[in-house]
């Protein structure tokens, strides 16, 4: 059976299987018949929000049609963040929440991402069951060429539901926070932030200068937000702010930039979230969740204050998993996408944003320069290798007994990391260490022994 959830929900080009509207409808029949049983003849309540792409209108029309034909009510929060559905989810409450989104891709793809009641993300054994419902006798659905008439959700609701957000987060997570005196960069990725964001930090009292707040359906992402952060820097500069944030197109991630525009990322904002937490006592169990890409320099630093830092496989999902397993309260990814489990089992970038500025509050107006301070990134290397196959590294003698003298030569001050690509044929090398020449060479050694095995070239 063909695999369609990955570790972010269901993801892909607009218009393609399986983001075609047959396929859309199927899904969301499928969820809602699930939604059904599991309410005991209660009609289910789904909430379904969207970003900016202009593909995002028709696959809600699609899915929208398929849940009512299934029997479920939906609600439309109109274009709002992803963490800001698993937040009505959670709150209102709703049986699901159906985020319409490709998060930071181009517009041309889109996403299905489905949230329980609890704002986490669906579990895998209803996954599976929706794709067994999709691949059942049909193989990939073909497209249908005209767009479901049906009626769609009241869009007069989503006005009052972005606002149900939006005070969550200005009195409940912000709660005593001002932000009077503080310039602000905001840069909205063109994405489902473009509204919310503004009027978050305005109300605190900050003053704004906001950029890539335009969307136009197929700007969103482009060359703007947490991958182009470029631009929060350059406006970082010329209106002399304090601080700059940039968002990603859905909104679950935002890396930061500081008065002199030096760029902090999701591993500097976890030190600075953990030193915070753990001065106030709240950094439970004395440990931080991170995945195998955070630097070392985070870990070492970690220890350093008495902190254990867990890795966990690529994916905010897996984080979470395993915040949930230990209790801890903080956790994320490089790329800004932090989870605050006392607060939202889902991804916010707001929640981080808020969360850092209490943080520099809390400094006394230290700089988010001065509040990185003891954290060193170390140097790092990555080599790929194109592959003939995705043999395990320990099968392969030579390869195997390499990397672990390279290891071994590393000790506790570097690190190596040896996986191949999910979507890709090929095997990654990424090395870290104190000395940059030296893991390049350490990097380009294994590569070749890699190649010389299975290489495609």
């Amino acid at each position: 059976m063909a695999r369609l959830f990955g570790t972010d929900g269901i993801r892909g080009q607009a218009g393609e299987y399986p983001l075609d509207p047959t396929t859309i409808r199927v899904l969301a029949a499928s969820l809602a018949a699930h939604l059904r049983d599991k309410t005991a003849g209660r009609t289910p309540l789904i909430i379904i929000g969207r970003d900016t792409r202009e593909s995002g209108e028709w696959i809600t029309n699609s899915f929208v049609v398929g849940a009512s034909e299934a029997g479920a009510i939906c609600k439309s929060a109109g274009v709002i963040t992803t963490p800001g559905v698993a937040y009505l989810a959670r709150t209102l409450p709703a049986d699901a929440g159906v985020v319409i989104s490709a998060s930071h891709n181009p517009f041309q793809d889109n996403g299905v991402k489905i949230f329980s009641p609890s704002g986490k993300k669906l579990e895998d054994a209803i996954e599976r069951q929706i794709e067994a419902n999709i691949n059942a006798g049909n193989g990939p659905l073909q497209p249908v060429l005209t767009q479901p008439q049906r009626p769609v959700p009241d869009e007069s609701e989503a006005a009052a539901l972005q606002a149900r957000y939006l005070d969550f987060l200005a009195a409940d997570v912000a709660r005593d926070l001002i932000l009077d005196g503080l310039t602000m960069v905001i840069d909205c990725a063109n994405g489902a932030a473009s509204v919310i964001a503004p009027e978050l930090f305005s109300r605190l009292g900050a003053k704004l200068v906001v950029i890539n707040n335009h969307p136009d359906g197929r700007n969103i992402n482009l060359n703007c937000g947490s991958l182009h952060v470029e631009g929060v820097q350059q406006a970082v500069l010329e209106h002399r702010a304090d601080l700059g944030v940039a968002f990603d197109g859905d909104a679950d991630r935002a890396l930061f930039v500081d008065a002199t525009g030096k760029f902090f990322d999701g591993d500097a904002t976890l030190w600075v979230l953990a030193k915070h937490l753990r001065a106030s006592g709240r950094l439970k169990h004395d440990m931080v969740v991170a995945t195998v890409m955070s630097n070392i320099g985070l870990e070492i630093a970690l220890r350093s204050l008495g902190v254990e830092m867990i890795r966990k496989d690529v994916g905010d999902k897996y984080v979470l998993d395993e915040l949930l397993r230990t209790g801890a309260s903080l956790g994320g990814e490089q790329s800004g996408h932090l989870i605050f489990p006392e607060v939202s089992l889902a991804g916010d970038g707001m929640i981080t944003t808020l969360c850092l500025l209490k943080a520099m509050a809390a400094g006394g107006g230290k700089t988010l320069a001065d509040l990185t301070a003891g954290f060193d990134r170390y140097p790092q290397t990555l080599v790929n290798i194109r592959v003939t196959e995705k043999k395990p590294f320990e099968q392969m003698e030579q390869v195997w007994l390499l990397a672990q003298k390279i290891e071994s030569e590393l000790g506790a001050e570097g690190r190596l990391l040896l996986r191949y690509s999910g979507t890709e044929s090929l095997a990654r090398v990424m090395i870290e260490g104190q000395n940059q020449k030296q893991i390049e060479v350490y990097a380009n050694n294994l590569a070749a022994a890699i190649r010389a095995e299975i290489g495609a070239d």
